[in-house]
């Protein structure tokens, strides 16, 4: 008796540690390196007078028209006229795990208010992290994501402007792949400006939306809310107007099979209270993509 039971616990040692081995040959790597990539975004805007490109998340923009308005604002004695714009963004990216990106890099643009396109400089530099907060996992609590990104305007000298960009969304994924879902969440920009006689108030945006991912990795994304800009003022007069107006932003994108963007485009519509159109391509470089 005591050979048989010797040997069944034998046996049973022997198949927990094979199927314990084949577990972990089943089970996913982790990757030896995060994913490393220019998130390189193509941004056009035209901008109604009397305003600032402002919107979803496009803190380059808004921080080199906004030290345009405050360097030229003396000289504009009608105030703001409309604009044209094209900035480019090549923040490096890694993802440092399914949960956490950092990210940093320089903006450029040029601007065309009337006289013609001004030279391609680069105007802006910015840093930022997203995070999961918290992870659905098939729960009853949606995922809460946080990005903030701090944006710093150059040359460094008067006019210069310092964006503090915050956005807290939240994902209820429908099913369990989370290709299907709602969204809800608020962006909060603050800007300060190297320069005692000029100002500009917060910016909030409050949205709701949802997103469907089609099983050819195509996943589309739509957002709709109410943008509140508290103005600009420089020595005494108003450079930009106070609004609380809607804001639409659509987002079509390709994915691979692991979630990796590949390529990208948006399309926003906000009202300032005249609509401002602003199209944005994302086309990724990625030196590591697992």
């Amino acid at each position: 008796m005591r050979t048989v039971a010797l040997g069944l616990a034998c046996l049973t040692i022997s198949t927990s540690a094979a199927f314990s081995a084949e577990a972990e040959e089943d089970a996913p790597a982790k990757p030896a390196v995060p994913n490393i990539y220019l998130d390189l975004r193509t941004t056009y805007a035209t901008i109604p007078a009397g305003t600032l490109g402002l919107g979803f998340g496009n803190t380059s923009l808004s921080a080199a028209l906004q030290a345009l308005a405050v360097r030229r604002g003396a000289a504009l004695s009608n105030g703001l006229p409309a604009a044209k714009s094209i900035a480019v963004d090549l923040p490096l990216t890694v993802d440092v795990n399914d949960r956490v990106s950092l990210y940093g890099g320089v903006s450029g643009s040029t601007t065309d208010i009337g006289g013609g396109w001004s030279t391609f400089d680069i105007t802006s530099w910015n840093i930022g992290v997203q995070a999961d907060l918290y992870r659905q996992n098939g729960g009853s609590i949606p995922t809460i994501t946080l990005q903030s990104t701090l944006t710093q305007s150059v040359p460094n000298d008067q006019g210069m402007t310092n964006s503090f960009n915050n956005i807290l969304e939240f994902d209820y994924a429908l099913d369990e792949d989370e290709t299907r879902g709602w969204l809800a969440g608020m962006q909060y920009t603050t800007t300060t400006i190297a320069s005692p006689f000029a100002s500009i108030r917060p910016n909030t945006i409050v949205y709701a939306g949802g997103y469907y991912q089609w099983p050819s990795n195509w996943k589309f994304t739509g957002r709709l809310g109410l943008q509140s800009f508290g103005g600009a003022q420089l020595a005494g007069r108003t450079l930009a107007e106070s609004f609380t107006q809607p804001i639409l932003r659509l987002d079509l994108d390709r994915m691979d099979d692991n979630d990796n963007r590949l390529f990208g485009i948006t399309a926003q519509i906000a009202w300032m209270p005249k609509p401002s159109y602003q199209v944005t391509l994302r086309t990724p470089l990625y030196a590591v993509r697992n």
